[in-house]
């Protein structure tokens, strides 16, 4: 069901960074970096697929992206709910069900035989359609997914996450250009605020890393 009453942004942004340690889903480079989805290099690494193993987290996170997109995009905004493959299917699967509306996921390449879609399940031209992902770096990797759903003939311009690197500035434009708005629960600069005290002997090296994403790359490049 959808959820009656819920705190402000800025206090979903604090629990969700503090959910996110707690089940240690934040993770430090030992000896290599992490590789992104964007390939980008970073010295940390949010892992969303872990709260689909932490119910009672996972339901409150699901209740605060579902009142998240309502309030900014509308209480009737959408008419399908679609996870990009494969870490936002059972993420938009609960935002559908607690929207009470279909559910759809996109592949990220057509599979090849069949009927070679990458639309699974039930969507029709002129749905209002919102993209649910576990999360977004430079916000590239969504506009394949956006793309998809508009072939079908329906609109998408909106998508959800869970976790926004929040530290890129190209983002907002990037989905922008492509007609998107971008919601989400919390960046890392909450995560970092909510970062437990063993971990103040890395943060020095986080840090770098967030304020300046590129040099941080460059200085390693040069090493």
């Amino acid at each position: 069901m959808i959820p009656s009453t819920y705190p402000s942004a800025e206090e979903m942004a604090r629990l969700t960074a503090r959910m996110l340690w707690e089940i240690e889903a934040v993770s430090f480079m030992q000896d290599e970096p992490f590789k992104l989805a964007s390939g980008q290099l970073s010295p940390v690494y949010i892992d969303c697929r872990k709260l689909i193993s932490f119910p009672r987290i996972r339901s409150t996170l699901m209740d605060f992206l579902t009142v998240t997109v309502m309030r900014n995009a509308g209480f009737e905004a959408f008419d399908n709910i679609a996870g990009g493959e494969t870490a936002g299917i059972p993420f938009a699967a609960l935002v559908a069900e607690r929207m009470a509306l279909p559910m759809t996921y996109v592949r990220k390449k057509p599979k090849g035989y069949g009927r070679n879609a990458r639309i699974e399940g039930a969507m029709t031209e002129g749905q209002r359609v919102l993209l649910v992902e576990d999360l977004t770096t430079d916000g590239g990797s969504k506009l394949s997914f956006v793309d998809a759903i508009r072939e079908t003939g329906a609109t998408c311009a909106h998508t959800a996450v869970i976790f926004y690197y929040g530290i890129f500035p190209e983002t907002i434009k990037t989905l922008g250009d492509h007609g998107v708005s971008l919601h989400h629960l919390c960046t890392w600069w909450e995560v970092l605020a909510e970062a437990p005290e063993k971990h103040a002997g890395v943060l020095s090296e986080v840090e770098s890393f967030l304020k300046d994403p590129h040099a941080w790359r460059a200085a390693r490049a040069g090493t």
